[in-house]
């Protein structure tokens, strides 16, 4: 089945808001058509609105957290009515910085992915295991248990449109990348999991992206691999003209599944 590819930045702690107006600008009338390619930017919450208004036809704009209630005495935090108020489209859920800094666990992964379907946006599910579970051999079973415990009781619908991030913890802002083999076989055991937990049809649609010090020199090498669908990108997705480089790979490299 046609999957189209979706590369999203994750701008994390970076950029003022005069900074992201640069970038947008810069941007906005060169990426390819969304027919072709999903462009998003995951940017902190100060910019979100301003972005939001200036995303044009082909880029989108995704949160880096939210809250798993709508409401609440939760200092510091964000709901998903808040983002869908302001026309988000995309919020990245679990990703390691936030389970290793901020105290995220699957429990709270999984509610707040249900709270994003509840709200219409689209999540983008990190997971991934850490050097040492790779290296006792246990990556396949760490995974397992991730997606076990992140979707539960989500529905098949709700599967096929999620993103499923893929990001090894050992190679994010280390400047270390899982070599293209290693990352299409961990992309590949996740699809063949989504198979077990649902179905075929299901484990066909669902998008699977790549993560971890993704840049231009080594974009062309991970889309050119059948399980992986896009990447997630940090750093070099803060350049304008990376940013485009990242999304025009995808397309030139994945053409034959739009």
């Amino acid at each position: 089945m046609k999957r189209r590819p979706i590369i999203a930045g994750n701008w994390k702690m970076f950029k003022t808001r005069d900074e992201a107006l640069q970038f947008i600008y810069a941007v906005s009338n060169k990426l390819p058509s969304k027919d072709l390619v999903d462009s998003v930017v995951c940017a902190q919450f100060t910019v979100l609105r301003c972005l939001v208004k200036r995303q044009g036809e082909n880029l989108r704009i995704g949160a880096q957290n939210m809250h798993y209630l709508d409401e609440g005495a939760y200092t510091g935090e964000v709901s998903a009515p808040m983002l869908k108020a302001i026309d988000v489209s995309y919020v990245i859920i679990g990703h390691s910085e936030r389970r290793a800094m901020f105290n995220e666990t699957d429990e709270t992964v999984n509610k707040k992915l249900h709270k994003a379907f509840e709200y219409d946006l689209t999540p983008i599910l990190c997971i991934g295991e850490t050097l040492e579970e790779r290296e006792k051999g246990i990556t396949e079973k760490v995974l397992a248990k991730q997606l076990e415990l992140d979707l539960k009781d989500l529905t098949k619908d709700q599967v096929k449109e999620l993103v499923i991030a893929y990001e090894p913890i050992w190679a994010i802002g280390t400047g270390r990348t899982a070599t293209s083999e290693v990352a299409n076989d961990a992309c590949g055991f996740i699809r063949s999991k989504i198979v077990e937990m649902y179905d075929e049809e299901t484990a066909a649609l669902v998008r699977i992206q790549y993560g971890g010090s993704v840049k231009t020199s080594n974009i062309d090498e991970l889309m050119s691999m059948p399980e992986i669908d896009g990447a997630l990108i940090g750093g070099a997705s803060l350049k304008a003209d990376d940013f485009i480089k990242l999304v025009e790979s995808a397309v030139n490299n994945k053409a034959e599944k739009v």
